[in-house]
């Protein structure tokens, strides 16, 4: 679905809910827990990114004989 899908759809059920105040109510709730968990994500400043690639190169590494290891190590994760 491409995103001009999704907001015509998003917009189709917004009209709806528009009539019904108590859904209204549940939208807004949802929408703000949605943009909390977005503040929340993953996502870093740059200086926090390199500050993250610093302490990773400070870590030892870890070596396999072969792939098949690897993927046996994966496998476990």
């Amino acid at each position: 679905m491409t995103a001009i899908q999704m907001n015509a759809e998003i917009l189709r059920n917004m009209s709806i809910i528009a009539e019904d105040e108590y859904l209204l109510k549940r939208v807004a709730k949802y929408l703000r827990k949605l943009v909390a968990e977005k503040e929340d994500s993953t996502l870093f400043t740059k200086e926090e990114f390199f500050a993250r690639i610093d302490q990773a190169r400070k870590q030892p590494g870890k070596q396999f004989a072969s792939v098949e290891e690897l993927d046996q190590y994966i496998r476990n994760l």
